[in-house]
């Protein structure tokens, strides 16, 4: 019999099986490790419930072709895009009836998205299942992608 007190203090992790699903916590959101590159982020789409999956993966390839040599990663499971690793420009983050966009200095960006936020520069773009408008989105990714971006 294992001592799970032994383990712990021991440190060392439980481990899930490797073909073992993401973890979704609450609203559906993946539970991804933290990590940078395309992998973790692809991991997360790939994870995401239902219509989000594919709503992920159209926002992923709308920024990868805005945004040449974008940098990604997955933190507070959620992907991040940016620049530079560590600024970020915008964030995805799955929800149960929607997929939220945060664009981190959204109030500069003209047309501002439509969410507002309790951070004063932050604006958010809620995307419910069917069509949304990728042009106003690509836009708005072009104009993120050319702000300083938040450090994170």
């Amino acid at each position: 019999m294992v001592d799970r007190k032994s383990n712990k203090a021991a440190g060392i992790a439980k481990t899930e099986p490797a073909d073992a699903a993401p973890k979704l916590l609450s609203g559906g959101n993946p539970q991804i490790a933290k990590g940078y590159g395309n992998a973790p982020v692809q991991a997360y789409i790939a994870a995401m419930p239902e219509w989000k999956s594919a709503v992920g993966a159209r926002i992923d390839a709308l920024i990868e072709s805005t945004v040449p040599g974008v940098r990604k990663a997955v933190k507070w499971n959620s992907p991040f895009y940016g620049r530079e690793d560590d600024v970020w420009f915008l964030a995805l983050h799955c929800f149960t009836k929607y997929v939220k966009v945060t664009f981190f200095d959204g109030a500069s960006l003209q047309p501002m998205p439509p969410g507002t936020s309790k951070q004063q520069k932050v604006r958010y773009l809620d995307i419910h299942e069917g069509a949304f408008d990728e042009a106003q989105f690509i836009d708005w990714v072009k104009q993120a992608s050319q702000l300083p971006g938040e450090r994170m």
